[in-house]
């Protein structure tokens, strides 16, 4: 998640930025409203593709002056009236657990900005890679608060998620067969647990144009480094019973150890993230979002992020992740970026402000599970 952002060394690119603190008030004005728009445009582009959110979240555009909502009766099928969406009010806020009745839900977006300056003696030089850094550095701090506020939203409703298969209350994570082991039987497990979370609400088989299952797992690198030994260190499935060890099929053992740590098990594509693994943040988070469900991990403990971590799996096919987003503009921009005018009287700095206006809720924690390694 360290995007970076470089200008091209062109002619234009040199006179658009000596512009900026041109004497001609006219010419300094539409040169930095059009290095704005520059601005907005790499920005907007870069927390597309750099975040990890982005591969989970499905963008649910809206106008400037609309209000965003979505029709749950649409999405379900709950014969009980109402479902819990799990929702984040504030950036950088603990999400919310809300009770909706299947009809239209209210979105509440808040505002994700940052600021950057550029001394004009780096302007005067057209200092390209200086002011590439500048803009660097707004998407990043963009991108860092979206990334937390995305993951939160899942790690809340990963933590709670509970459905009724056969009329017993059912958690939808897991412990690992092996404490601080991860193999194949735990991702064999995790399957029968999403396809039994995911039955209709007849108690039947989903439609599989709807749910597929476990799509999708994020692990840690650790988490990750242990499947890159499945090749060769033997594999027992059926924990400390005495059937022995096991090894995976050749071609199994080849595709993994091909991929070269992009592997997918059954189809089911592996994502590493820096993020996840021991005291790192969004096992933190799980921990505390976990907190008050007991002993959920291995010998009847409750989740340490310090000594456990979790491995999140998730079905993509479900319509469960959604990111309402303000557009703006004649070009539908979701981020917007604009010459701050607190430096132009100083006529030594060159600020620009940007910001961008979201939600973020799971409206299906049945497209969620994890397994506690």
């Amino acid at each position: 998640m360290t995007p970076k952002v470089t200008l091209n060394d062109t002619p234009e690119q040199n006179q658009l930025v000596r512009a900026l603190i041109s004497k001609d008030p006219v010419v300094a004005a539409q040169a930095r409203e059009a290095f704005a728009a520059v601005i907005g445009g790499v920005v907007q582009e870069v927390i597309q593709h750099a975040g990890t959110a982005g591969m989970i979240y499905q963008d649910l555009p809206y106008g400037e002056d609309e209000s965003p909502s979505l029709q749950l009766d649409f999405l379900y099928d709950q014969a009980a009236g109402y479902v819990t969406v799990w929702q984040q009010n504030m950036a950088g806020g603990l999400p919310v657990s809300v009770v909706e009745g299947v009809a239209e839900m209210k979105f509440m977006p808040y505002g994700l900005n940052s600021a950057v300056e550029i001394s004009n003696k780096y302007i005067k030089k057209s200092n390209l890679p200086i002011v590439s850094k500048a803009i660097q550095r707004m998407a990043q701090e963009i991108l860092i608060k979206q990334e937390r506020t995305a993951w939160s939203v899942i790690l809340k409703a990963l933590a709670e998620g509970e459905t009724k298969v056969n009329g017993t209350a059912t958690k939808h994570v897991i412990a690992s067969t092996n404490q601080n082991q991860f193999d194949v039987h735990d991702i064999n497990v995790l399957f029968t647990r999403m396809k039994r979370i995911a039955q209709s609400f007849a108690n039947g088989t989903p439609d599989p144009n709807s749910s597929r299952g476990l799509t999708d797992l994020f692990l840690s690198y650790e988490i990750m480094e242990q499947v890159r030994s499945f090749p060769y260190n033997p594999v027992n499935n059926r924990g400390s019973q005495s059937t022995g060890p096991v090894t995976l099929p050749e071609s199994v053992r080849e595709s993994i150890f091909s991929a070269a740590g992009t592997a997918s098990i059954w189809g089911v594509t592996l994502h590493e993230l820096a993020e996840l693994g021991v005291s790192k943040k969004y096992n933190e988070l799980f921990s505390a979002y976990s907190a008050s469900l007991g002993n959920i991990a291995h010998s009847t403990q409750a989740f340490d992020y310090a000594d456990d971590e979790i491995v999140i799996g998730c079905d993509l096919s479900k319509e469960a992740f959604w990111r309402p987003v303000e557009k703006s503009g004649d070009n539908n921009s979701t981020f917007r970026a604009e010459v701050s005018d607190e430096y132009v009287k100083r006529q030594q700095k060159i600020g620009f402000f940007g910001d961008l206006t979201e939600a973020r809720a799971v409206t299906d924690a049945r497209a969620l599970s994890g397994i506690i390694v």
